[in-house]
């Protein structure tokens, strides 16, 4: 580390002690645009022997317990380098270089599990359903849903996954190590979008070397320090994977596509199923040509949007076709007598009219009066002469079974044919 890196980090220490109270927010917002002291932190955090490593971890610490948003998320940017230092000092059983580190990850896990009354917080998720539509997907695409629909609106069949309440811990052990870190790196996850590039640089390095480390694909990563393996619990590796999902689309493509890689790679060794399915379906999602590395702003996942169409089928008899329609039977002519003596059997007519002021029902606006007549003609009577009552000039109706089907359509019939 060199002088004035340090010159930065004592200055900055220093800077913290005499800050009176009232300047504290715009000592915070100018905080974050000081790229000099950050690196420099970073160099202390990276090397445990460092003098500077333990009040740095003090003054981080109380950055994080002071309320201040933005002190908060300053703090918060460093954790992967932390966790990983804490891994890297535990795998070498070098416990005692890593003691402020402990404390200090220690100290944000305690305080993040309570709210500011000091009580135990419980974290609810509710997983989102396919049927209800999102900005990722429209439920009539998939196909019908109504069953899956009907019983979750009756039901409630929406599952909720509930985190804690998570007891406080005074020191990290094989047994509880895991679950502190996984939560600390949900917490982490939480504030993605306000990281810095640096710090998602860090989370896919880190993520790497975690998985790769003692492993074969140590030496092809080139990684050098230390050589045993770290151990990695299942539900660390996811919230792994959460970070570095993120990272993909904002900047950091071919960091997190060597992470992603790493991350699969120890999860068959492992043979964890929920890293690889998450893995796996991260991988899959990822479009096909590689996204150039542009630190230039955040990019946006794009997702398709399938149009918005009617819930409802154009063909579906529904109250507004009825209410749009009248159905009218005209009368018949007075010259029935005439026309039957001829043998000819009068059709009546069925018109569809559209009261003034309504909307026409589905499916039913480009049908015209002729289509219906010709539909009518085809299907409800056939006339036939029967050599018995020819001479008489009665003709026999012989009902077929379209008529049937009409009168399931809906189509009213125009009751008994007059002769």
């Amino acid at each position: 580390m060199f002088t004035s890196e340090k010159g930065v980090v004592e200055e900055w220490l220093s800077e913290f002690k005499t800050l009176p109270e009232t300047s504290l927010p715009s000592y915070a917002t100018n905080l974050k645009d000081k790229n000099s002291l950050v690196s420099s932190l970073y160099k202390v955090i990276q090397e445990p022997q460092s003098e500077l490593l333990e009040p740095v971890c003090h003054q981080l610490f109380e950055f994080y317990r002071s309320g201040e948003e933005q002190l908060l998320r300053f703090t918060l940017q460093f954790l992967p380098e932390l966790i990983w230092c804490y891994l890297a000092v535990s795998a070498s059983r070098n416990v005692h270089s890593s003691g402020c580190i402990e404390a200090l990850l220690l100290g944000v896990y305690n305080l993040e599990i309570v709210d500011k009354q000091g009580h135990s917080k419980v974290l609810s998720f509710t997983i989102p359903s396919l049927s209800k539509p999102s900005v990722y997907h429209e439920p009539s695409s998939i196909g019908s849903m109504a069953l899956t629909e009907s019983a979750l609106s009756q039901h409630g069949l929406s599952k909720v996954v509930y985190s804690g309440p998570h007891p406080q811990r005074e020191m990290l052990t094989a047994q509880n190590r895991f679950e502190v870190l996984t939560f600390l790196l949900l917490c982490y996850n939480a504030a993605l979008t306000y990281m810095p590039s640096v710090s998602l640089q860090s989370l896919c390095q880190i993520c790497s070397r975690i998985c790769v480390c003692g492993y074969p694909r140590q030496h092809v990563r080139k990684y050098k320090g230390i050589s045993s393996r770290v151990p990695v619990s299942s539900g660390f590796m996811v919230q792994m994977l959460t970070g570095i999902y993120f990272a993909f689309y904002n900047g950091e493509w071919d960091l997190a596509q060597k992470a992603l890689d790493d991350i699969i790679y120890r999860a068959q060794l492992e043979l964890y199923p929920e890293p690889l399915l998450v893995a796996n379906a991260i991988q899959a999602s990822l479009p096909h040509g590689a996204m150039k590395s542009s630190k230039e702003g955040t990019r946006c996942i794009q997702v398709e949007i399938t149009p918005t169409s009617s819930r409802i089928s154009r063909n579906a008899v529904t109250s507004m076709s009825i209410r749009g329609h009248r159905w009218k039977r005209h009368e018949q002519p007075d010259n029935n007598n005439d026309t039957t003596e001829l043998g000819i059997l009068v059709i009546p007519e069925i018109s569809v009219t559209n009261v003034a002021g309504e909307r026409t029902g589905n499916g039913e606006k480009g049908r015209t009066l002729g289509e219906i007549d010709a539909q009518h003609i085809q299907g409800v009577q056939e006339t036939t002469t029967d050599p018995r009552t020819e001479s008489k000039g009665l003709p026999e109706i012989r009902r077929q079974k379209s008529v049937r089907k009409m009168m399931e359509d809906g189509i009213n019939s125009p009751g008994r044919v007059q002769f």
